[in-house]
């Protein structure tokens, strides 16, 4: 059935507020751009995970409009949870004020389709101005509508517009302001989806236009051949998405690089000009390390929303959703959760970000609580160290050994999927009904807005949580101070001896501060909650320094290297690279209290598989407390993924001491 929309006639008395609403695909978030360019923010609707875009659309020496982009839906009788907000964003249902103008962008290719969700709004008595975009590309396949006509048979103004090129925004600004404060009258329209169809077809023909969809050029039609078909799509799939991932780790890591260094001459300056205590520890470990902690994600984050957004708007990955669909579904998860799982190689983080793309919200959320299972790059140096550490001088072993990670973590995200799709978050992902859009040149400046929305949505939550987490965790490692240990006191005494080579006097020190530092964190307060936690993974083989090791990666996983370098006593605090032989030899020649090694065979074995399927970063959890908007969405991931790693993790252990490997 129509929905009727029974809401009171605007009265204008505050800055006006314009609604984009349209069918998914048809230019919305394009035009959006052009209104507002960078005057724009991201954020959810009240209440609800579902984004929205609000805007300030400037006019020189007239009154500024408050534009928002209402989500795509191809009509108000659906269900789902984008026709529910929007419902209730023009009944004024959601604490934002209700429009007094929509604009309804369609598409001339497909008018006859597009003229349903019209003809509804057209129900309502909220004054409506006709968008009609991508009209070159109707002209360019035979297709011609008369505006005029077609004005007159709907009764409200019809703009022809050119969003991407920003032809017709001159027109549409007229229009709106024309019918700003009418009352739009009640027209006699049809009842329900059958009679809406019938009406929107006459409506099309009146106008001069085709009642069906304008015909896919013959370029179009061989591309679909290709990026639709089960084998050859799938291969073509794969070779983008593997660009995507290559363009990932080669694009960001110079600029990642740089914002490592910059922070890192920042800490130096503050050691230069702050005496040393626990300020300056404070602000150049805790608060600048944790700002690079943030920072450093966001060309990656940035990277990746662009090439995405390129990629949407050529018309492509609808076409790699098509694709995917069948096999995902076959776990749980919808055809649009690929994009989410194969980014989250570089960094989970975008990687959750990114499943806004997810129309329905069961659906989002199974694939935000698995998308850590896939192997991250700052699981890369934990992943050499161990994988070292059972072959080390058997490279093609440990080769396989490495691959073998990311093919576990993969299945344990996809078993899980098929998991909460059964239990927790029970049902069958929405079955994929879409529309192919049309190719098209995508928007550099959409793709650039696009980038930087999602980074100071970012910066706004996330960031502000990693930061103080960062803090929280220097304290924890700094406190309470370890007073100078002898073998530290006796180094330092050699080293001021007079007579000394530098070189000699540089070593000591160096030794020195590792040996402070091996004590310091011993006896911090992660030290002590190490010892404290050391039962919980001794079934795993584990002791006090590897259990600290687990509890400091929490930070970030990468941090475990520089955690087991600091209490092997080589690495004084500063950034490990797990390929470091010197490293890699002290780390191997652990001790335990006992005397025994710390990295047996079977303990490495086990830590290997824990690393890949523990939840080991709480930034991670603090983007999954944001996206899916509930605290237990997060407390349950830490949960699960926990246990899973626990449980595999000791049989692992357990099963290779029953088979004799120690």
């Amino acid at each position: 059935m129509a929905t009727s929309l029974a809401v009171a006639a605007p009265v204008v008395t505050r800055t006006l507020r314009v609604a984009l609403i349209g069918n998914p695909n048809t230019g919305k978030t394009t035009l959006f751009n052009r209104l507002c360019g960078a005057r724009a923010k991201t954020s959810n609707f009240p209440g609800t995970t579902t984004s929205m875009r609000l805007g300030r659309f400037r006019r020189a020496g007239l009154s500024d409009w408050d534009i928002v982009d209402l989500p795509g839906l191809y009509g108000l009788y659906f269900e789902g949870p984008e026709a529910r907000i929007v419902r209730d964003v023009l009944h004024g249902d959601h604490a934002e004020p209700a429009p007094d103008v929509l604009v309804v962008i369609s598409d001339a290719t497909n008018l006859s389709r597009n003229l349903i969700l019209v003809g509804e709004l057209l129900a309502g008595p909220l004054p409506v101005v006709m968008a009609l975009n991508m009209t070159d590309l109707a002209a360019r396949r035979g297709l011609t509508i008369s505006t005029a006509a077609l004005s007159e048979r709907l009764g409200v103004p019809v703009i022809p517009l050119v969003a991407s090129k920003g032809e017709g925004i001159g027109p549409l600004v007229e229009a709106i302001d024309r019918v700003t404060g009418q009352r739009q009258p009640r027209r006699p329209l049809p009842s329900g989806l059958e009679a809406l169809t019938a009406w929107a077809d006459e409506v099309v023909a009146s106008a001069g236009g085709s009642t069906l969809p304008a015909a896919p050029d013959t370029l179009t039609e061989r591309l679909d051949l290709v990026l639709t078909h089960p084998v050859a799509g799938t291969l073509v799939f794969l070779l983008v998405m593997g660009g995507l991932f290559w363009t990932l780790f080669a694009f960001a890591a110079l600029p990642m690089q740089l914002i490592e260094y910059t922070f890192a001459q920042l800490g130096r300056l503050v050691s230069m000009f702050l005496p040393p205590g626990p300020v300056a520890s404070l602000v150049s470990d805790g608060v600048i390390g944790g700002i690079a902690g943030t920072l450093v994600f966001l060309p990656q984050i940035c990277l990746l929303f662009f090439l995405i957004s390129l990629l949407e708007d050529t018309g492509y990955l609808a076409r790699a959703a098509f694709v995917n669909d069948r096999f995902f579904r076959r776990f749980g998860l919808p055809g649009h959760a690929f994009v989410p799982l194969l980014t989250a190689h570089a960094c989970a983080l975008p990687g959750i970000m990114s499943s806004r793309l997810i129309p329905s919200r069961r659906d989002r959320l199974v694939t935000i609580m698995v998308t850590p299972f896939i192997s991250c790059s700052a699981r890369l140096p934990v992943y050499v160290l161990l994988t070292t550490m059972l072959f080390a001088s058997r490279p093609a072993l440990a080769g396989f050994a490495f691959a073998a990670c990311y093919v576990l973590g993969a299945g344990a995200a996809f078993g899980s999927a098929a998991l909460f799709g059964r239990t927790v978050m029970r049902g069958k992902p929405r079955p994929m009904v879409l529309e192919l859009p049309t190719y098209k040149r995508p928007s550099l400046r959409t793709a650039l807005l696009t980038a930087k929305d999602q980074a100071f949505a970012f910066l706004r939550t996330a960031g502000t949580v990693i930061v103080a987490i960062c803090v929280v965790m220097w304290w924890l490692s700094a406190y309470p101070r370890v007073a100078t240990v002898p073998a530290a006191a006796a180094l330092r005494a050699e080293a001021s001896q007079p007579g000394q080579p530098a070189e000699r006097v540089q070593a000591l020190t160096s030794e020195a501060d590792r040996v402070q530092a091996k004590a310091q964190q011993a006896g911090s307060l992660a030290g002590h909650l190490g010892r404290g936690i050391e039962p919980v993974f001794r079934p795993l083989g584990y002791d006090w320094q590897l259990s600290v090791g687990l509890l400091t990666s929490f930070l970030a996983r990468e941090v475990f290297v520089s955690t087991m370098s600091v209490l092997a006593g080589g690495g004084g605090g500063r950034h490990i690279d797990a390929k470091d032989e010197g490293v890699m030899v002290r780390i191997r020649q652990m001790s335990r209290d006992n005397g025994s090694p710390v990295f047996t065979p079977a303990t490495s074995a086990s830590a290997l598989v824990f690393f890949v399927l523990a939840m080991q970063c709480l930034p991670t959890l603090a983007v999954t407390r944001r996206e899916t908007g509930a605290l237990k969405y997060a407390a349950l991931q830490l949960a699960y993924m926990s246990t899973v790693a626990w449980v595999s993790a000791f049989i692992v252990f357990q099963s290779l001491r029953a088979l004799g490997v120690s």
